[in-house]
């Protein structure tokens, strides 16, 4: 259906429909429209930002009440702490995806503030020149600004590593110092899964995890901080 008949069966006459486009024409209305926009993306960026903190909380406080249980008797399984690793996985992905949401909204709120806000504190030139029509497109057609494997590794790096680490850590302890009266072999064993091998499973689960966390080493997303140069606002691949 062409765009003629979509406005010949509206309600409203095609003056009304096309309200934004007599705003864009407008710099005074513009600017008056342009703030609430500012504080919207901002609100979406802020929930976001929160989502993602329950999300590390929750993950925070599985590992702590998980590491109470199984050091609270000698009795209590290492296996636990494996399943525990499992849990913070699920954690893990569930926040790389809201990291991503969160990130669409920060890069539209850093776009807006280097092409509006610098530019009217010192008027030197915006940053991209066709910055309407660019913000525009995305506004229609919203793309992530992060890949997946980006917004893992970053999530690796910042959080999940140091978790990660605190839950290996106790698996050793727990399958060494506070089993003496068994081979270490026998404390770290499986059903059908001799204790050397869910050894070397997990090493190798904690070489990715290593792996993942430096890697991209060029950072894909924009970003000007920590020296970093500025990326493509958009990844469109």
């Amino acid at each position: 259906m062409s765009t003629d008949d979509e406005h010949g069966d509206s309600p409203l006459d095609r003056g009304d429909q096309e309200i934004g486009a007599e705003i864009a024409a407008d710099p005074e209305t513009l600017l008056s429209a342009l703030p609430h926009y500012y504080r919207g993306e901002v609100t979406q960026a802020s929930s976001s930002q929160d989502r993602i903190d329950q999300t590390t909380n929750w993950a925070i406080t599985v590992l702590a009440a998980l590491l109470s249980v199984v050091f609270s008797s000698p009795e209590m399984p290492a296996y636990l702490l494996l399943v525990g690793i499992l849990v913070l996985s699920i954690f893990l992905w569930f926040e790389v995806r809201r990291y991503r949401f969160y990130d669409m909204y920060r890069a539209r709120v850093r776009f807006f503030q280097e092409n509006v806000f610098a530019n009217a504190l010192k008027p030197v030139g915006v940053e991209h020149p066709r910055w309407r029509e660019e913000l525009s497109d995305d506004l229609r057609y919203p793309t992530f600004k992060v890949t997946s494997w980006e917004a893992l590794s970053r999530r690796i790096r910042r959080i999940y590593a140091l978790l990660f680490v605190v839950i290996g850590v106790a698996w050793v302890a727990k399958v060494t110092l506070f089993t003496p009266e068994t081979q270490w072999t026998e404390a770290a064993e499986l059903p059908g899964l001799h204790g050397a091998f869910v050894a070397a499973l997990l090493g190798a689960f904690y070489l990715a995890v290593f792996a993942l966390a430096n890697w991209p080493h060029a950072r894909r997303a924009k970003g000007e901080i920590y020296g970093e140069e500025p990326g493509d606002w958009k990844n469109d691949e």
